[in-house]
């Protein structure tokens, strides 16, 4: 019989043997780590909705979790995260796409400075990159103006105290303003602002554009932190609606295929970038949706252990991890609780 490269592959090569011969709950070997994450390695996240699952797990398991920002002491703990706080490393609230992470990292280091500077309703004043962190807006422009100042000090900070950048693509589809290309977390109009089309533009960043935009946060954050390593994932959570005149199920499909193709080349030419398979986990259709709520979008607490544990085991099997500064204790309980999703205020405009 022939040689061939085929003969000596192992189980997980193969859809037989790695996927159709087995329960989906029984995948294994679907995602081994370049590299090792401890509990003393400097963890940062940023990202669409769903990342606020993998934050809350790097915290709950002890691991040294950065946040540059976080909640006054007389914030109940309860209301941190409707004001934006220990969501994620900062408090820039959910970033949807490469575009808005590339920005802000460029405002943060003063590189780019958008026209549209803020929002005024009833005589309450809102950032448009982050509409919501605030739920009733700031009281004065100057108030606004010392927060966000605060806000990108601290966006400066995170690469210098971080080892690992953890990132979760979720969006390819964007509004931005048509005089200096700002991308906003939202269509102005819909939580707030007020939309106008001759100042708001729709766009769907095409791979290019993706891979560019994220090559260039990767050149900004390790020009402050040459050491710096990046995790990335594609968000499993479903466009809540379109404005590319598609189809939202076909739309879904093009925008995660774009995002998980960028990762891959991310992955393929930099050594020290990997990617975690969130996306496949929960959404390939050998895990027939049973992942999901019955709305089909969001993500069941049991789908959020599912995936987790897949990460976990898979860093633990790298080898023991050293005790954090911060740990209490393993910590393995899984909550369904609701994350902070901006876009799904989208659901209430669909008839």
């Amino acid at each position: 019989m022939t040689s061939h490269p085929y003969q000596d592959l192992p189980e997980r090569a193969f859809w037989k043997t790695a996927v159709s011969n087995r329960n989906a709950m029984q995948i294994a070997d679907i995602y081994t780590p370049r590299f090792r994450i401890g509990k003393r390695d400097r963890i940062a996240t940023a990202g669409s909705c769903f990342a606020q699952h993998i934050g809350r797990q790097f915290k709950s398991r002890g691991y040294n979790f950065v946040d540059t920002e976080p909640a006054p002491r007389l914030l109940a703990s309860e209301d941190r995260a409707s004001f934006g706080y220990e969501l994620y490393s900062a408090r820039y609230g959910n970033v949807y796409s490469a575009r808005q992470l590339l920005q802000l990292y460029q405002r943060a280091l003063g590189e780019f400075e958008p026209v549209d500077e803020y929002w005024e309703e009833g005589g309450r004043f809102f950032d448009p990159y982050r509409p919501n962190i605030e739920p009733d807006g700031f009281g004065s422009l100057e108030e606004l103006r010392g927060a966000r100042e605060a806000h990108l000090r601290a966006v400066r900070r995170i690469p210098s105290e971080s080892d690992i950048f953890v990132f979760t693509f979720g969006l390819t589809e964007s509004w931005i303003n048509r005089q200096d290309g700002a991308a906003y977390p939202l269509c102005p109009g819909t939580a707030r602002g007020t939309f106008d089309p001759t100042r708001h533009e729709f766009v769907n960043f095409n791979w290019p554009e993706v891979m560019f935009d994220f090559e260039r946060v990767m050149e900004l954050v390790r020009g402050i932190n040459p050491e710096i390593k990046f995790l990335l994932t594609v968000s499993p959570v479903p466009l809540t609606a379109t404005a590319s005149g598609n189809h939202v199920l076909p739309a879904t499909i093009a925008s995660k295929s774009t995002l998980r193709s960028v990762c891959a080349e991310l992955y393929d030419r930099d050594p020290n970038v990997d990617y975690f398979p969130s996306y496949e986990l929960v959404s390939a259709h050998p895990m027939r949706a049973m992942y999901f709520d019955p709305n089909l979008r969001t993500v069941a607490g049991e789908g959020v252990s599912f995936v987790m544990e897949q990460f976990f085991s898979a860093h633990s099997a790298v080898g023991p991890a050293a005790p954090s500064p911060h740990d209490e204790g393993p910590e393995n309980i899984y909550e369904d609780d609701d994350v902070v999703c901006d876009e799904q205020i989208l659901e209430q405009y669909a008839r």
